[in-house]
């Protein structure tokens, strides 16, 4: 696709990142049959503007310029690149949004299976101490039920104390773009010099 980055120009935010396109159809996806308005931006394209967006803080303000070499099609103006760059991602935080529902719903079915599973280990080893003699065999037996009810809380723990937020952070950063203005600026015709 080649993009060609440049960094915020003086006096300007660090959250503007600018890029040199020959057309604006290649910031989309070229196989993409959907409207204007809707289409999936490039792989290159999304996965660029995310990297940049990720390594900046996380209150900096965002915005993109697109410097083309050719001017867009009339019925693809400012408005319209704005509107299909803010909708793509404003669909990926709706997606990622989804996501941490679907895994927060897995923790709580996960959660309530495993702390069945441990109660059930619970009492089977206080049953096992009652009923056997004490003994290596006794207390192999007893600490196994307890290991075994302490590994069933390790995915939902797992879920609660460190896969959701990575989720969450992605939302929000998708929510960030989704809000970024988009500015079209025309590159200057390039000069040609006589021979």
């Amino acid at each position: 696709m080649g993009l060609a980055a440049g960094g915020p120009a003086a006096g300007t935010s660090p959250g503007r990142l600018e890029i040199s396109l020959r057309s604006i159809h290649q910031l989309f996806n070229s196989l993409d049959p959907s409207p204007f308005y809707e289409r999936d931006l490039d792989s290159h394209a999304e996965n660029y503007l995310v990297s940049w967006a990720q390594e900046l803080p996380p209150r900096a303000t965002l915005s993109l310029c697109l410097r083309l070499s050719e001017p867009p099609p009339a019925l693809d103006g400012p408005q319209w690149i704005e509107a299909a760059v803010q909708h793509y991602f404003a669909e990926r935080e709706r997606l990622k949004r989804a996501e941490l529902r679907g895994l927060l719903r897995q923790g709580r079915t996960s959660l309530g299976i495993g702390l069945l599973f441990l109660t059930a280990c619970l009492l089977l080893s206080q049953w096992s101490q009652a009923l056997l003699p004490s003994g290596v065999m006794a207390s192999l037996l007893r600490e196994s039920f307890l290991v075994g009810g302490w590994v069933a809380m390790w995915r939902p723990m797992q879920i609660y104390l460190y896969d959701w937020w990575p989720l969450g952070q992605q939302a929000l950063l998708y929510r960030r773009m989704s809000r970024m203005p988009v500015t079209l600026r025309l590159a200057p015709p390039a000069s040609s010099t006589p021979a």
